[in-house]
C-alpha cells in the first residue's frame, strides 16, 4: 500500500510541477494535500467515531484554502485549471 501511495504521489509531482526540479511550488502542495484530504474522507466513511482523523482533515482543508487563495491572488488562469483538474468545484 505504501508503495502505491509513493507512486501517487510522484506522478501528482510530475503533473503539476512548473519545473523539473519542483516539489514545493503551490500547484504541488495542493495537489498533494487533495490526495490525502480524499484518503483522510475515506477512511472517515469506514471510521466515522475517529475523530483524532477529523480534526486533521479539517486542518489539511484549511491549509489547502489557503494555498487556493494564494493562487487565485496570484493567477487566476492557473486558479480556474487547478480547481478543474482536482475536481475540487462541482
Amino acid at each position: 500500500m505504501k508503495e502505491t501511495i509513493i507512486k501517487k504521489e510522484k506522478t501528482l509531482l510530475e503533473k503539476y510541477r512548473l519545473h523539473k526540479t519542483d516539489t514545493g511550488s503551490a500547484q504541488v502542495q495542493i495537489a498533494l494535500l487533495t490526495d490525502r484530504i480524499n484518503n483522510l474522507a475515506s477512511h472517515l466513511k469506514d471510521h466515522n467515531k475517529d475523530s483524532d482523523s477529523r480534526r486533521g482533515l479539517l486542518i489539511l482543508v484549511g491549509k489547502r484554502r489557503k494555498l487556493l487563495n494564494y493562487v487565485k491572488k496570484l493567477d487566476q488562469k492557473d486558479y480556474t485549471k487547478l480547481i478543474k483538474d482536482l475536481g475540487l468545484r462541482k
